[in-house]
């Protein structure tokens, strides 16, 4: 199934935010509008993304920050920050955490539209094929409907046990730190949400023990790490 891309943006002015997320959605992309930072990561694990506009002045999490932790979970998505300055310092760091571009406003809508067209073309990325499933050992995790399937046993999951089972799923074989999931999934790495966490975790061990071949192994003072051999 293929459809046009989905876009995050992160832009904290409300009025720019909602004119670029009315632009891109006119020509139509699928727009994901977040206001800070921690919401932006938050969002961002929600979706599949094929290009992240992030502003560089955020609350909560600027966008340099913002941008490190995109690239801790996916390598290659387009990042392209949005500023109002122009200096070198700013310009270097952000292609140094992987940025693709640069936009330094105020700029024209028609060659912000055609710069993101022209990024999405670069990247193969104008066009995309939904992953629907993913095979975990003998499962199969529908991410769409919620469910862990291993023949004929079907469970259905709930929101938050999808999450980071998608989040784990998708860096199978590496660790994800504790810190990035919670704030992926919570928006907020405080220790209530900690031990909300652990819990998750407990009960996804369990659903998945009937295969020997999966691990989901805690790596003590740093993360998890979903293994299928």
């Amino acid at each position: 199934m293929s459809e046009k891309a989905t876009i995050l943006l992160v832009e904290d002015d409300e009025n720019l935010g909602f004119v670029m997320q009315d632009s891109l959605t006119m020509l139509g992309y699928e727009v994901v509008l977040s206001i800070d930072g921690k919401e932006g990561l938050k969002a961002f694990n929600k979706g599949e993304f094929d290009l992240c506009l992030l502003d560089v002045m955020l609350p909560k999490k600027d966008g340099f920050s913002l941008a490190e932790d995109i690239r801790k979970i996916d390598k290659e998505v387009p990042l392209v920050f949005l500023t109002a300055k122009s200096l070198t310092e700013d310009k270097i760091r952000g292609f140094k955490v992987g940025a693709d571009d640069y936009i330094t406003k105020p700029f024209s809508m028609a060659e912000f539209e055609l710069r993101i067209e022209a990024i999405l073309k670069r990247s193969g990325k104008a066009n995309k094929t939904i992953e629907t499933e993913r095979k975990i050992g003998q499962f199969v995790f529908d991410m769409a409907n919620f469910k862990l399937i291993n023949g004929d046993e079907v469970r259905k999951l709930t929101k938050k046990e999808a999450e980071i089972l998608k989040l784990l799923s998708k860096q199978k074989g590496k660790v994800v730190e504790r810190e990035l999931i919670l704030n992926l999934v919570w928006g907020d790495d405080n220790y209530f949400n900690g031990r909300s966490l652990d819990v998750f975790i407990t009960k996804l061990r369990k659903y998945l023990k009937s295969d020997e071949t999966v691990n989901l192994k805690n790596i003590h003072g740093i993360g998890f790490i979903l293994k299928d051999e």
